[in-house]
């Protein structure tokens, strides 16, 4: 501590982001404690942690007590590749708000591709009245990419409607539940069982660019929806846009839905906006709000300062 009267200090550097809402937890039930948002740090001793959503690598620098960085959302990408990362413990937003949240979107766009929502839509536009097949929920094969948290708790929301589940992640996962693939020997085999493919991978240097044709051309073709969907609630980055629209025009892929881009906001000039296999939304599946994220964080520091361990502790060097 700086002072026998103050607790640590907190500085928040939330980038583009409003600090004021991410400030209120510790103002409301700590009012003792040194706040400070980037840039105005008058005192660099007094911070012991810092919130960080995309921070400019000066945030971290003459810290010399900090002793943890809370990522404001899911993600850490903005923070593990900043140079000259502090040795510390980083650890990312997980809470029951982001995951409901992202659930709700996951959900909502596997139904739209399984209901055939975007040739209904062409067709009301042209007045078209006719049924398009359906197949049952239990005929389309959902993989998640990305089994974590966010990929768990996907999975609990969509075995209830009766899709046929599998996942796949970089390192082996086990579940009694549904079949799990992994790494590199693994891909091929989930893609080809793949009609609806849900990614929520986190950004790394290995998994950079992993959505592309290469991976689009494995995705079963040979299921009820004619082709593989896409679903991108991870990273921007994940994705090579040129080849995601080579494989929509090509037939391979019958349907995308996007809600992260690179660069964002996605530039007018992109043809994603106007592509008619295309659902996007502005990065907002999870989008949770600030108070309660903040809340969540502000409990995981008055915990750790009561000598319980951090949680959602960040491998920095695996980058996730």
């Amino acid at each position: 501590m700086t002072g026998s009267n103050k607790l640590p200090g907190v500085l928040i550097a939330s980038g583009p982001w409003q600090a004021e809402p991410w400030a209120d937890p510790f103002r409301r039930h700590q009012p003792q404690r040194p706040l400070m948002i980037w840039p105005d740090v008058p005192d660099p001793g007094a911070v012991h942690y810092v919130l960080a959503w995309k921070p400019p690598s000066e945030a971290f620098r003459d810290l010399p007590n900090l002793r943890a960085i809370f990522s404001l959302g899911a993600g850490v990408d903005h923070i593990v590749h900043v140079p000259d990362l502090p040795k510390v413990p980083v650890t990312r937003l997980v809470d029951g708000d982001l995951a409901q949240r992202m659930n709700e979107w996951v959900v909502l766009q596997v139904l739209l591709h399984h209901r055939q929502h975007l040739a209904y839509a062409r067709q009301q536009a042209a007045s078209l009245w006719r049924e398009i097949a359906q197949p049952a929920a239990p005929e389309v094969r959902v993989g998640i990419m990305g089994y974590g948290e966010l990929g768990r708790a996907a999975v609990s929301v969509l075995r209830p409607l009766g899709f046929n589940l599998a996942a796949w992640s970089r390192t082996p996962k086990d579940d009694a539940d549904i079949q799990t693939y992994s790494g590199q020997d693994g891909l091929t085999p989930f893609l080809a069982r793949t009609d609806i493919l849900v990614v929520l991978l986190p950004l790394t240097d290995e998994t950079r660019g992993i959505l592309n044709r290469s991976l689009f051309e494995r995705l079963a073709r040979n299921g009820p929806l004619g082709g593989g969907v896409v679903i991108n609630a991870g990273r921007g980055g994940l994705q090579v846009e040129a080849d995601l629209i080579q494989a929509l025009d090509a037939g391979y892929l019958v349907g995308a839905s996007l809600d992260v881009f690179e660069p964002e906001p996605l530039p007018s000039s992109s043809p994603l906006w106007l592509h008619p296999k295309v659902v996007m939304t502005p990065h907002v599946a999870a989008t949770s709000e600030a108070d309660i994220q903040a809340d969540v964080i502000f409990r995981a520091i008055r915990d750790f300062e009561a000598g319980q361990p951090l949680r959602n502790v960040v491998d920095v060097s695996r980058q996730y």
